[in-house]
This record gives structure tokens, sequence and C-alpha cells, in this order.
């Protein structure tokens, strides 16, 4: 062998290990995927909690997951959960981009299909790496906990004065609306059991599906009511008709009968907490499954 084709060798065979252990989906691409899902689990758990304390008047808040982080920074034990859920999000990141640069293609599956997959991974691992960020800055001192929906005002305002900006707000309201409408469809279907394996009781399994359901449910409420506030705001121009997780419960606590829907749909979010815990520990986390 050549000198040029040893180091041609010696680059390739870091990425085909890594894709090797994604594919088998052990060792430490295992331990990322199962860390970050716990992560996951927990921070919606925070955030179903606060809202629950909310309506039924014991003093929670309707916030996002940047805000329920920051309400657990006034804690004393809140820096170790910090640091903890720090390392699960940046887990789950990692786990993300490790998945996207793995995938390929299956079967009959067309190149287009596969790109598509590949930038799901990499929009949520994008999302994961601005929590792991917001919760360094908490750990900081220097916030990081803000309202999202304060964010959605500005982030709409910038789009909407770019050239066809109007446009792509909307079209990113009808993609959060699509997302809404794929997790009830999720939900009713129960198709994220087609990637639980063995390895929990029945009972367990069973009421970690139900859980999976509910939250499924939930999701789609919150993404259906930020996506359709999202679309109000391209079509009226007015970026602060635009809300985030924090401003989509608020709407709920605002509308007729708030507090049992708030009470309702929180009560879905820790449901899905506990479905992601599940999740963590069933879950075939080999790529291309």
């Amino acid at each position: 062998m050549s000198a040029i084709d040893q180091g041609r060798y010696a680059l390739q065979k870091p990425s085909s290990d890594v894709k090797e252990t994604a594919q088998s989906g052990r060792g430490w691409y295992a331990v990322l995927a199962r860390t970050g899902l716990v992560a996951k689990g927990a921070s919606f758990g925070l955030v179903g909690a606060l809202a629950i304390k909310l309506a039924v008047g014991s003093g929670g808040s309707a916030t996002s997951r940047e805000g329920a982080l920051a309400q657990l920074s006034h804690h004393s034990f809140g820096k170790a959960a910090l640091i903890a859920l720090a390392c699960g999000f940046a887990a789950y990141a990692i786990w993300r981009f490790v998945q996207a640069f793995a995938e390929e293609r299956d079967g009959d599956e067309g190149t287009l299909a596969v790109w598509g997959k590949r930038g799901g991974y990499v929009a949520r691992g994008l999302i994961y790496a601005a929590l792991t960020f917001s919760t360094l800055k908490l750990l900081a001192g220097s916030g990081g906990g803000g309202s999202q929906t304060d964010r959605a005002h500005k982030s709409t305002a910038m789009v909407l004065g770019w050239p066809g900006g109007r446009w792509i707000v909307g079209a990113v309201g009808l993609a959060i609306i699509g997302a809404g409408l794929w997790n009830l469809y999720r939900g009713f279907a129960r198709t994220f059991e087609d990637k639980w394996r063995g390895g929990l009781s029945p009972l367990w399994r069973r009421w970690g599906a139900r859980a999976g359901v509910a939250g499924h449910i939930a999701r789609f409420v919150v993404f259906g009511l930020i996506g359709v506030f999202v679309a109000k705001a391209a079509w009226d121009y007015k970026p602060k008709d635009a809300i985030g997780l924090d401003g989509a419960l608020q709407k709920l606590a605002h509308a007729s009968y708030g507090p049992f829907l708030l009470g309702v749909t929180a009560a879905g979010l820790i449901a899905y907490g506990i479905y992601c815990l599940v999740d963590a520990r069933l879950r075939d986390v080999r790529s291309n499954t």
C-alpha cells in the first residue's frame, strides 16, 4: 500500500468506525441516545409540572423549557440538576448529528428521502445544542431563560423585513402545524412503539405506551397553537402575534375553561416526559431503523 493510500485509509477509518457504531446502536452511541432521551423527558416534565401548579393556583407558570430551567436554577439543588441536564442536552444533540452522518439509503428509499431524514436529525440536534447553550448560560449566571415568545416576536419581525419574509414566516407556521399533526398521528397510531424492543415488564410497557399517546396529543395541542399564531403573524403582518411554547400555554390558561384546558395539556406534557424515560430504556437506537 502506497503512502497516499495509507493516509486515505487512516482518514476513512474513524468515519467508518463511527458509522458502524451508530448502525449497531451500541457503545458510546447508545449512551448518547439514552442519556439525551432522559434529559428530554426531564425538561418536558418540568414544563408540565410548572403549568400544573399554575392551573391549580399553586404559583406555577406557563413557561418554555428555557424558562423552566431558569426557575430550576433558583433552587438549592438547581446547579447540580442544570449540569446534569446540560450534559443530557449535549448528548442528545451529538446523537442526532451522528445519526444524520450515519444515515444511509435503506432498500428502495430515494436519495431525497435520505436527505430529508438527515435534515430532520440535524434540526433536532440544533434545537438541543441551543438548549445546551441556554443551560450553560444559566450556570454561568448570565441569563439564558428568557421568554420564548419574546424571541419569537423578534425573530418574526426580523424575517418579515426580508424580501419574501411574509411567505417564509407563513411556511414556518405551516411546518409547525404539520409537526403538530404528525405528533397527533404518531400518538393515535402508536407508531413510536415500532422502535421499541424488550427490556421492561409488560405493565411498564403498557403504561409507557399510554403515556406516549397522551404526550403526543399534548404536543399536537401546543405545536398546533404555535403554528397557527406564527401563520397568523404572517397573514396579518404582525410579529407580536407569533408565540412560543410559553405563549401557547398562556393562550390555554386565558381561554374559556382555561385552568382545565391548561391542566389537561400540562398533564399531557408530563406524560410525554414519562414516555421519553420509557423510550430511553426500550428504544432501538440503531441508525437506519
